[in-house]
């Protein structure tokens, strides 16, 4: 059976030299108050994708960044995971001064950016080098990182 990607395109189904398709989906995030969490990504300009409630021990709520093809969710009943202990997730952004600026204006605490270029490094222009990061209210870690030109071999060939 082929699967659909996100664009509503069918996929192939069919392996190639690469592997089957699949594509990073969803995220799991564990969180300690679902309704605040889910106040918090909404304040944050997130689409709500589902909110569902199946009894007293399960519900699941998804949203998705603007432009993203990943979402994430959490809820009750999904993850044996500590509330605040997803770290390091990043969020690709084009303009990490303009992100930081509407975060910041939506009420969250986000770093200063910092160029994260290595020892030596001689690449032109900040891209994949600028960070900035925000914590929700658990606690559970985002990076923004702005890249502005893909590195080679960073794109799927078909």
């Amino acid at each position: 059976m082929a699967g659909t990607d996100t664009s509503g395109e069918p996929t192939s189904g069919t392996q190639s030299p690469l592997g089957m398709d699949m594509k990073l989906e969803v995220v799991t995030l564990p969180v300690s108050d679902v309704d605040r969490a889910k106040r918090f990504y909404e304040g944050l300009g997130w689409r709500v994708d589902a909110d569902i409630i199946a009894g007293d021990d399960f519900r699941v709520v998804q949203l998705t960044p603007p432009h993203s093809q990943c979402s994430i969710h959490f809820g009750k009943g999904l993850t044996a995971s500590a509330p605040g202990s997803a770290d390091r997730m990043i969020l690709a952004v084009t303009d990490i001064d303009a992100v930081r600026d509407d975060l910041i204006g939506r009420g969250v605490d986000v770093s200063e950016v910092e160029d994260r270029r290595p020892p030596g490094s001689e690449a032109p222009g900040r891209s994949y080098f600028a960070y900035a990061s925000f914590k929700d209210p658990d606690g559970n870690g985002w990076l923004l990182q702005e890249i502005t030109t893909r590195l080679p071999g960073r794109e799927w060939e078909d």
